[in-house]
């Protein structure tokens, strides 16, 4: 999903309450200037305000939605609405979870430190980031990614140690 910051923060604050101690977002009942017609202006405002916003959540488990067309995700409008201006880079969920967006849980970081706080791959025999089965030499092998490129610090018999190795590195 494209970021798109497009829309002037003032008007997010027109279209969407936040709760940063919540991170909810909750639409606005929009006024009557923003519609074309009376009757889709009593639809929308019937069927939305008060409820929630961008609720929808991606396999990632990130929550978005459209706003006028576009597709937003709600951490970066979280961000937006409470700091008055679209976020220059990443925004990153410092305890990890994408449904979180308590302000006090984004930052805005950028690619390589928000790589940092990521979490194991789902498909991890090890269970430990940086750490995998070497099936060729039948031994674990450590890795870890810096700057973009991956440096081995070696294969080991002993998994503790592969994982000590790691946490080091």
């Amino acid at each position: 999903m494209a970021a798109k910051t497009s829309i002037p923060v003032e008007t997010l604050r027109q279209l969407i309450a936040y709760d940063p101690g919540t991170g909810a977002l909750i639409w606005l009942i929009r006024p009557r200037e923003m519609f074309s017609a009376a009757r889709h202006w009593r639809t929308w405002n019937t069927r939305y305000a008060g409820k929630p916003a961008l609720a929808a959540i991606d396999t990632s488990g990130y929550r978005y939605g459209p706003i006028f067309g576009g597709m937003f995700r709600a951490h970066r409008v979280a961000f937006a609405i409470s700091t008055g201006e679209w976020p220059s880079d990443d925004i990153d969920h410092i305890d990890g979870d994408p449904s979180n967006n308590r302000i006090a849980n984004l930052r805005v970081v950028n690619m390589q430190t928000n790589m940092r706080n990521a979490s194991r791959r789902s498909d991890s025999i090890s269970g430990v980031m940086g750490v995998g089965w070497h099936k060729q030499r039948e031994k674990w092998q450590a890795r870890i990614v810096i700057d973009g490129r991956t440096h081995s610090l070696g294969l080991f018999h002993d998994f503790e140690e592969a994982v000590s190795v790691r946490k080091t590195a």
